[in-house]
């Protein structure tokens, strides 16, 4: 049975969102943005939601995930591949 959020414990939370985020941002860049805030805006992402993504500090909605992932042109099985 898998564990509610609320039973994780905060520091691993913590630690997997700065994952995402990371890999969010190497990413964007990767595509050629260098700039956060034009990403979300060229690809109608809120841009103060979309940047605490990126810096982990904000959980996202698997929703959220998908159309960020979506815009990056990469698949949940490729973001969470092996060197994720």
């Amino acid at each position: 049975m898998a564990k509610a959020k609320k039973d994780i414990p905060k520091d691993d939370f913590e630690v997997f969102l700065k994952k995402v985020g990371n890999k969010i941002r190497k990413l964007r860049i990767a595509k050629g943005y260098s700039n956060y805030e034009h990403f979300a805006y060229d690809h109608d992402i809120a841009r103060a939601q979309y940047g605490k993504y990126e810096q982990g500090k904000d959980d996202l909605r698997l929703g959220s995930l998908y159309k960020v992932l979506k815009s990056l042109d990469i698949s949940f099985e490729e973001f969470f591949s092996d060197d994720f």
